[in-house]
Parts: structure tokens; C-alpha cells; sequence
């Protein structure tokens, strides 16, 4: 690529600022033109971490200054209308997770991108985490056999912080990401159990999935914000063998830290892999945030995919819309075949 994809960041709150900034900034195929917020203290941030980037009050701003491309960090409840508006004005969107509140919406704004012909993508940046692109090269490697069961978390102790109303919940924020990864290492679904506890705030914590993928693999996800001893963040295990690994990936605590790098986890942090009576320490693959926003800038320039097809946010959303409905009746909830 010769010339680089302009790009407007709609939001600049800590997911704007640290989990995307950051990573625009550092793609030579990105050009982070301007960024929108209209409070005073982060027009502040931006002006001083981000050197030569407008703050602007609208998405009409943004395509008025050439931007081709925006990549939308706002609370839940208003990812839809923004990717749709900005859509409409012509700009290619990346949207932060969860990319719409239901599968009604999802659908909405996958349809209407391909109506325009414009890249969308969920930016499900999760999939390059260093503990799942572990887990992907150990299933893709046959080092497990064929897996049978999954057990992920994404457990912490923040109930001061979580869960956020921006976030639209437990369930959709920490479900968004613990959902799309196990279809994307085990595939389709086609049952949903779930579990949650409602906070005084009147917002899920402390949730349960199960899920029962076509092949007949099963997933167990939880996400809390109000756990003090978090379990293993994966163990996943196969006809020959089992992964476990007790630390998550830190690259978001890297790029808070303000590192210049990050995604290589230290020897510590490393997982175990069990077969029979054995037992080895298994390195863990470097983090790969960094690939996201190149991968999205080559297809808005007609080279390839983006790095996460649209698609697969309707199908997490429907994952999440049957978690719901289970969580409320108590019932296992069955997925009709896309």
C-alpha cells in the first residue's frame, strides 16, 4: 500500500484510548486524522497524545475532512446507530465490541454495508490474543487430538469498575469476546445455557455459558467482575491431550503501561500441556493486536478481507441473544443453523 487509509476514532474513552490509538498510530497503512469527542478533558488527552489529530463533534466532520474510515469506541448502546450513520456517509467502520445490543441490529448493519459496498468489521481483537493464538496453533497442530470440551474466562475483581453500563453488561461486553472466539475455533452452535447474577446496578455479573457446538464440542465461558480467585484462563481439552494456562494475555496492560511494543508474554505466564501421565511447559505465541488495523486498511484498498467478517458478528449476537433468553427462564435455548 502507497497510500495510507485515513482514519477517524470515534471515541476517546479507555477503550478509544488504549486499544485503539495506540494501534492506528503505529500502522504505517493507517492515518489517524482526527478523533471524535466532544468533552473538553478528552479533547484535552487527544490533543496531547495525539499529536496532529482534529477533535471534531460529528461523524459529518470526519467525512468532510477526507476520513475513509472510522473505528467507533462508544458506550454499547450506541454502536448501531453510529456504524449505520457513518455507513451512510460513505466511511468503511470498524465497531468495538459488542458490535450491536441483539442479532435484529447486527443484521441491520451487516446488510446495509454490503448494500453500500463498504468494509465493516467487529473488532474482535481477542482472536490475537497470545493465550488463544496458543490454543489455535495446539488444536491446528493436532497436539490435542480432536477437542471435546473448552473452558474460558475472562474473571476479575473490579466491582467499582464492572460492570459498566457503557458496556451494556457482563454478558455483552466479556460474552462478546468469550462467544466469538469458541465459534471461532469450534464452530456453530446449536444449544445455549446460561447463567447470571443481577448487580444492584440492574446490570449482569458473575455469567455462565454453556454451549453445545454442532461438532458436539461443549464450551464453558464465564465473566465476572466480581471475582476475587479467577480460575484458569483457558483449559481446553482433547482426545490426547489437555492445554491449561492460568494468565490472560497482557497486551492491554501493556499499551495502558504506554510500552512501545507488546504481545510477548514472559516464561512464567507460560501454559502446561498434559497427556496421559506427562506433563510439559508450552510457550506462548506472541499477541498479535497489531495486525488487526493493517489486515482492515489492505480490504478498505480492495486487497483482501477484513480480519473479521461481518458475518461472524451476527452469529456471536444470536449466541448472545439465545444466553439471554436462557438466563431468564432457565431454559437451554436452541440455535437454528445459519
Amino acid at each position: 500500500m502507497t497510500t495510507p487509509v485515513r482514519f477517524g476514532l470515534v471515541g476517546y474513552g479507555f477503550g478509544g484510548r488504549y486499544f485503539h490509538a495506540p494501534l492506528l498510530r503505529a500502522a504505517p497503512e493507517c492515518e489517524l486524522v482526527a478523533v471524535l469527542t466532544s468533552a473538553p478533558e478528552r479533547r484535552a488527552l487527544v490533543e496531547r497524545e495525539v499529536p496532529g489529530a482534529a477533535t471534531v463533534a460529528s461523524l459529518a466532520e470526519l467525512a468532510g475532512l477526507g476520513v475513509e474510515a472510522v473505528a467507533i469506541s462508544t458506550p454499547a448502546d450506541t454502536h448501531s446507530a453510529l456504524t449505520e450513520e457513518a455507513l451512510g456517509l460513505g466511511m468503511a467502520v470498524v465497531c468495538d465490541k459488542p458490535f450491536a445490543l441483539d442479532a435484529s441490529a447486527a443484521r441491520a448493519s451487516v446488510e446495509l454495508a454490503a448494500r453500500l459496498g463498504l468494509v465493516l468489521s467487529p473488532y474482535q481483537n481477542r482472536r490475537e490474543d497470545s493465550d488463544f493464538r496458543t490454543v489455535r496453533a495446539l488444536v491446528d497442530e493436532g497436539v490435542l487430538g480432536t477437542v471435546t470440551r473448552l473452558e474460558s474466562r475472562f474473571e476479575r475483581y473490579a466491582p467499582q469498575d464492572g460492570p459498566g453500563r457503557s458496556g451494556g453488561g457482563t454478558l455483552l461486553d466479556f460474552g462478546s469476546h468469550l462467544v466469538d472466539q469458541a465459534l471461532f475455533l469450534l464452530g456453530p452452535v446449536r444449544a445455549v445455557y446460561a447463567e447470571w447474577r443481577e448487580r444492584e446496578s440492574g446490570l449482569d455479573d458473575d455469567v455462565f455459558l454453556a454451549l453445545t457446538h454442532e461438532s458436539g464440542a461443549r464450551s464453558h465461558l464465564w465473566g465476572s467482575w466480581s471475582q476475587s480467585a479467577p480460575g484458569p484462563r483457558w483449559r481446553v481439552t482433547g482426545t490426547e491431550g489437555t492445554y491449561v494456562v492460568a494468565a490472560g494475555d497482557s497486551q492491554e496492560e501493556q499499551l495502558v503501561a504506554g510500552a512501545d511494543t507488546w504481545g510477548t508474554e514472559p516464561e512464567e505466564n507460560y501454559g502446561t500441556v498434559y497427556a496421559g501421565g506427562s506433563a510439559r511447559r508450552h510457550p506462548t505465541e506472541r499477541g498479535r493486536w497489531d495486525t488487526f488495523y493493517p489486515r482492515f486498511a489492505a480490504a478498505v484498498r480492495g486487497e483482501g478481507s477484513p480480519p473479521v467478517h461481518p458475518a461472524d458478528a451476527i452469529a456471536t449476537a444470536v449466541v448472545l441473544d439465545a444466553a439471554r433468553t436462557s438466563a431468564g427462564t432457565g431454559a437451554i435455548v436452541e440455535v437454528k443453523p445459519r
